[in-house]
C-alpha cells in the first residue's frame, strides 16, 4: 500500500532541474505534428483501462501474455512515440516480456520543452505512485509472474522511486533521473536497482554525475543489489534514437551519437530483468 505524502515542492524540484536546462522557446523546438507523435507502431498495442482506487487511466501493453512484465515510465513529454519504440524494443528483448505503459498525464503530450514542463509540473506524484503499482498489480493478474519498472528521464526518477515506494515491484532499471528526498529515499529501497546516467548530463541534481554518485552511496544503504553505470561522454536522454528523437535531443542542444553506449545499456538492462525476472 502507498503510504508516502509528497508536498508540492517535489514537483517544483523536478521542474527547475530540467526546466532551466530545457528553458528553449517554443521556435527552437522542430515542429512535430500531433500524428508524428503518434508512434508509427501504434498497432502494436493493446489499451487496456486500469482501476485504482476511486479512478481509472489508459495504458498500453504490448509483448506475449505469459511474459514477465516491465512497466516502462514516461519521459516529460508523455506517452509519445519515443516511449512507445522502447516499450516494444523492451518486448522483443531475449527471453519477450510483456511492457505496459501507464498514461500518467492521461492522454496528453507535449510537444515542445515548455508544454512538457507545464505537464510535468503539474503532475499527481502520488497519484503517479499509485498508477505504477496498480500497474504492477494488473501485470501481476494478467500472466506476468515478475514485474519490473523502468523508465527514462522523469520515468527513470519515478521508477527508483517505485523500489522504495512499490512492494510488489521485483527489479528496477532507471535511466537519468533519480527522485527528490521528498518523494522517495533511495536509501530505503527494497528491490534490486540498475541504474545508468551521461557523463555529459548536466541536469544538475537530478541526473548528473553527481546525483549518480549521490544515488550509489543511498543504494549502498540500502543493502539491496545494486548498479550505477556512468557513460563517458555522453549527455541526457542518450538512449533516445529514433529519428525524431535525435532531432528532438539536437533542438535541445544534446548532439551526441553514441550507438556503443546505447547498445551496452541495453546488453545492461536485459541481463538485470532477466536475471531478477525469468
Amino acid at each position: 500500500m502507498f503510504a508516502a505524502r509528497v508536498s508540492s515542492s517535489s514537483s517544483r524540484f523536478f521542474s527547475s532541474s530540467i526546466g532551466k536546462t530545457c528553458s528553449l522557446s517554443r521556435s527552437s523546438i522542430p515542429s512535430f505534428s500531433r500524428l508524428s507523435v503518434r508512434s508509427m507502431a501504434d498497432s502494436a498495442f493493446k489499451k487496456i483501462q486500469i482501476q485504482r482506487d476511486d479512478t481509472t487511466f489508459d495504458a498500453y501493453v504490448v509483448g506475449k501474455d505469459d511474459a514477465p512484465g516491465i512497466v516502462v515510465i514516461q519521459e516529460w513529454w508523455g506517452v509519445d512515440f519515443e516511449i512507445k519504440n522502447h516499450a516494444i524494443k523492451i518486448s522483443q528483448l531475449e527471453p519477450g516480456f510483456k511492457a505496459l505503459i501507464p498514461d500518467l498525464y492521461r492522454g496528453k503530450v507535449g510537444l515542445n520543452t515548455a508544454e512538457a514542463q507545464h505537464l510535468m509540473e503539474g503532475l499527481d506524484w502520488p497519484g503517479a505512485i499509485k498508477d505504477i503499482s496498480a500497474s504492477v498489480n494488473w501485470l501481476k493478474a494478467n500472466g506476468s509472474k515478475k514485474v519490473g519498472v523502468t523508465g527514462m528521464c522523469m520515468g527513470g526518477a519515478l521508477a527508483i522511486a517505485s523500489s522504495v515506494l512499490v512492494p510488489e515491484v521485483d527489479a528496477v532499471v532507471g535511466f537519468y533521473g533519480t527522485p527528490s528526498s521528498e518523494l522517495a529515499d533511495p536509501a530505503q529501497a527494497k528491490a534490486p536497482v540498475q541504474a545508468h546516467f551521461g557523463e555529459l548530463d548536466n541536469f544538475v541534481g537530478f541526473s548528473d554525475v553527481t546525483a549518480a554518485k549521490t544515488l550509489e552511496e543511498k543504494l549502498k544503504a540500502s543493502g539491496v543489489a545494486h548498479e550505477v553505470h556512468v557513460y563517458a561522454g555522453n549527455g541526457h536522454a542518450f538512449l533516445n534514437r529514433s529519428p525524431e528523437g535525435v532531432s528532438r535531443r539536437k533542438s535541445m542542444g544534446l548532439s551526441d551519437e553514441d550507438e556503443a553506449a546505447v547498445e551496452l545499456a541495453w546488453s545492461r538492462f536485459n541481463s538485470w530483468m532477466k536475471h531478477y525476472l525469468v
